[in-house]
């Protein structure tokens, strides 16, 4: 099996195109300095259950990298809140979609977590 096969890491693909895509709809002033947190933070989330599944057969391991992305999934969500508070995102619908889409993954991530925790097998 393959960490494509990941229901969450699926998600998680969805959601940093998603906010890729958004980012360069942000004003100019913003591409130097929220629309590279965001991009770098949603990344992350990715990047850390990709390399978290790669060490799968170190249970600790495994756990140490999904609190990683928890942490960079609540990185993003911070980022797209400061981003719609600021005025910078402004279309209302854009930001329900991804914060949305966020909660969800956050969700998601957060049980894979639980039974990678309770379930661990290599």
């Amino acid at each position: 099996m393959s960490y494509k096969n990941l229901e969450v890491w699926k998600s998680a693909r969805e959601v940093v195109i998603d906010v890729h895509r958004m980012t360069f709809t942000l004003p100019k002033f913003e591409q130097f300095e929220e629309a590279q947190q965001i991009r770098r933070s949603v990344k992350s989330v990715k990047s850390n259950i990709v390399e978290g599944y790669g060490r799968r057969k170190y249970k600790q391991d495994f756990i140490r990298f999904l609190v990683i992305a928890i942490a960079s999934l609540d990185e993003t969500i911070d980022h797209l809140e400061t981003l719609e508070e600021t005025g910078s995102l402004n279309d209302k619908a854009v930001f329900e979609l991804l914060n949305g889409k966020l909660n969800m993954l956050s969700k998601k991530l957060i049980n894979f977590l639980k039974a990678v925790e309770e379930k661990h097998r290599v």
